[in-house]
């Protein structure tokens, strides 16, 4: 059984351990009768379940009162899926990703329109920003939306798109050339099955997930697609990392604090020259690091959510140290896990061999460790100069 103490931390209120003990719950209700062979299938599956169960209502801001996200909740979510399934974190991670510009910068009709079904769990949804030639340098990007008309045309190619080939909607990124680098770029909303849009290749990784390449061809959108305004397009990009950067965090506590009761439970149940391998000094010391990373992360991690929830416009440092720290550490935990274990931690299919392969990508994507590094250094030089 996971620590749950963290949770009378004042970072969050009453709504917010009710919500992670109804997700616990049903996680672990419903998440283990589905079938992971089919990855598309099983993602499908996780986002109906849940939307059924009105744990999608948490993913975008509702259409019709307007009430906005809350980070903590998002950020205890995806903590609770992690620790119980990594694809069901992934699932509804892209359902709040994927809409997150039309959360934050859509009109009425956009988000009546597609948030209305992805919180449902009747549509699922893409954010597609990288580029073959251009990951983090998003300023670099390369793909082009022409206005034609009352229609805007777009040419290029994304990759490494989560949910690619299986989303309904895809918020995608396009230079639209009000001014060069950062400033030229827009933000649209496609459709999946758009005349000029195809998925081109589908990618294959280490933790199953959707993952694609896309291609627009002369694919033309009506004007009314675009997001907010032309130009803003990076604006709105890092206004929806500024959100969803500490959930990646989250996720990553999720699994290193499975990868810490797994630890324990081996520990404790395995015996040593007729001890338990716990009794081992050295074991413990093991234990004791483990314990201290994951309560530093949980830390980081809901001191960053709770201080966008409280009104700051941008959490940029606290995102980013949130996110590094968390993954970084996760990795090192999990590592400690697998370790523990001995020969049955890296064997397929083991829980711990499992949490092995989810954690690496969480250090790549979204700003990879050593860019957040440069964000969080930039951030204290700010700091310092201006000070």
């Amino acid at each position: 059984m996971a620590d749950k103490s963290f949770l009378t931390w004042p970072f969050f209120e009453e709504r917010h351990r009710d919500l992670a003990a109804r997700l616990d719950e049903w996680a672990g209700a419903y998440l283990g009768a589905v079938d992971h062979s089919d990855t598309d299938a099983a993602c499908r599956q996780i986002v109906a379940m849940l939307g059924e169960a009105g744990f999608l209502l948490h993913s975008a801001v509702d259409p019709v009162t307007g009430a906005g996200l809350d980070v903590r909740s998002l950020c205890l979510i995806r903590e609770t899926l992690a620790r119980h399934d990594g694809l069901a974190d992934f699932a509804f991670a892209m359902q709040g990703l994927g809409t997150g510009a039309i959360s934050l910068f859509g009109s009425a009709a956009q988000k009546s329109e597609w948030l209305t079904r992805t919180r449902a769990g009747d549509a699922i949804s893409a954010f597609a920003l990288t580029e073959p030639q251009s990951g983090s340098d998003v300023a670099n990007s390369t793909m082009t939306a022409t206005r034609d008309g009352d229609f805007w045309v777009l040419n290029g190619e994304k990759t490494w798109i989560s949910n690619g080939g299986i989303a309904d909607v895809y918020t995608v990124f396009a230079r639209t050339g009000e001014a060069p680098g950062a400033k030229g770029l827009s933000a649209f909303i496609v459709p999946a099955g758009v005349s000029g849009f195809e998925v081109t290749e589908r990618l294959n990784v280490i933790a199953p997930h959707p993952l694609a390449t896309l291609r627009f061809s002369e694919c033309r959108i009506p004007a009314s697609a675009m997001i907010g305004e032309p130009g803003q397009g990076f604006r709105i990009a890092m206004s929806v990392l500024d959100v969803f950067r500490s959930t990646v965090a989250a996720a990553a506590l999720g699994f290193a604090r499975r990868a810490l009761d797994e630890a324990l439970e081996r520990v404790t149940t395995r015996h040593v020259q007729g001890a338990p391998l716990f009794d081992l000094q050295m074991v413990q010391g093991h234990i004791a690091d483990m314990a201290l990373d994951v309560d530093a992360a949980a830390l980081l991690v809901y001191r960053a959510a709770w201080t966008k929830d409280s009104g700051a416009p941008r959490v940029t440092r606290e995102a980013a140290m949130a996110k590094l720290f968390a993954t970084d550490q996760a990795q090192v935990v999990i590592d400690k896990a697998v370790q523990l274990h001995g020969g049955d931690g890296v064997k397929s299919g083991e829980t711990v061999e499992k949490l092995y392969r989810e954690i690496r990508a969480l250090r790549i994507y979204e700003g990879a460790s050593d860019v957040q590094r440069v964000v969080i250094a930039r951030q204290a030089l700010s700091t310092h100069q201006g000070g």
